[in-house]
C-alpha cells in the first residue's frame, strides 16, 4: 500500500483527492489546518518545517506520494499570506521531503496550481525574482503594498511561479526517480470558489470566467486526474502541467502550448 502525503486535505479538491487516492489503495496522510493526520499552518517558515518534520516521523522517512493542494484565494488578507502558502508552501514541502520520496516505490507528486498561472507569465510576473531568491518578506510586500491588485497579483503570481519552480525541478526530480507534475484547474465548485463569490471585489470576475464546456468542475473530476498522474499509467509523465479547466486555456490562449 502506497504510503501519500496530501496537503489541504479537509475540503474541496485536496478531500476530494483523499477520497481517489484512497480508493486506489493509498495510505493517505492529510495535512490542515484542522480536521487532519498533521495539523499545521504552511504560512510560516516555522509551520511548514513542524509539518515535514511530523511527516518524516509518521513515515519513518519513506514516502511514495505527495500530492500538495493546499491554496489559498485572492481574497485572502493579507495578500502575503497567499504567496506564502500557494508558493513557499509548496516548494518548502517538495524540496524537504524529495528524500523521503527517493525512498519510496514509484514515488510520484502532484502539485495543484491554476490556469491562472498562464495568465501572468514568468518574464512579466512582479514577484519572480523574489520567489526565485526565496525572499518571502519581499514578495509580501509586493503584493501587500500593491492596493486593490494585491489579491489578483498574489494569486496569479504565486501560481505562475509554482508551476516554474515545478518545471524547474524536472531534471533533478527525473534522475531522482521521482515523477513530478502538476493540474491546473481552471473554477471549481469549492468553499474557495465560494468564498470568492462573497467578495465583490471579485465575485463579478469569477461569474463571468466560463469555460468552453459551459460549467465549472467539480473536485471530483479534479481529483480523478490527480490520480491518473499518481498511478502507473501516467509512468512516462513527468515535469508537465496538465489542464483540467473546461477548455478556458485553449480559449484564452490557443496559439501557446
Amino acid at each position: 500500500m502506497p504510503t501519500t502525503l496530501l496537503t489541504g486535505s479537509a475540503s474541496g479538491i485536496g478531500a476530494a483527492c483523499r477520497a481517489a487516492l484512497q480508493a486506489q489503495g493509498h495510505h493517505v496522510i492529510g495535512v490542515d489546518l484542522k480536521n487532519a493526520d498533521i495539523c499545521g499552518d504552511l504560512s510560516t517558515t516555522a509551520g511548514r518545517q513542524a509539518i515535514v518534520a511530523q511527516a518524516l516521523e509518521l513515515t519513518q522517512g519513506k514516502l511514495d506520494g505527495l500530492v500538495l493542494c493546499a491554496g489559498l484565494g485572492a481574497q485572502v488578507n493579507p495578500p502575503s499570506k497567499a504567496v506564502s502558502v500557494n508558493y513557499f508552501g509548496v516548494v518548502d514541502l517538495l524540496d524537504g521531503l524529495l528524500p523521503s520520496l527517493q525512498k519510496g516505490s514509484q514515488s510520484a507528486a502532484v502539485v495543484v496550481s491554476s490556469v491562472a498561472s498562464t495568465q501572468l507569465p514568468w518574464d512579466k510576473n512582479p514577484l519572480a525574482e523574489a520567489l526565485a531568491a526565496g525572499d518571502e518578506a519581499r514578495a509580501g510586500a509586493i503584493v501587500d503594498g500593491a492596493g486593490e491588485r494585491g489579491g489578483n497579483l498574489a494569486y496569479a503570481g504565486s501560481k505562475n511561479a509554482v508551476t516554474v519552480a515545478v518545471r524547474q525541478r524536472a531534471k533533478a526530480w527525473g534522475q531522482a526517480g521521482v515523477r513530478l507534475n502538476t493540474v491546473a484547474p481552471g473554477a471549481v465548485e469549492t468553499p474557495l470558489l465560494q468564498a470568492s463569490l462573497k467578495d465583490p471585489r471579485y465575485a463579478e470576475a469569477i461569474k463571468n470566467f466560463v469555460a468552453p464546456l459551459g460549467r465549472r468542475a467539480d473536485p471530483a473530476e479534479i481529483a480523478a486526474t490527480v490520480a491518473f498522474l499518481m498511478g502507473g499509467q501516467a509512468s512516462f509523465v513527468h515535469g508537465t502541467q496538465l489542464f483540467v479547466d473546461g477548455g478556458m486555456d485553449a480559449m484564452v490562449r490557443p496559439t501557446q502550448f
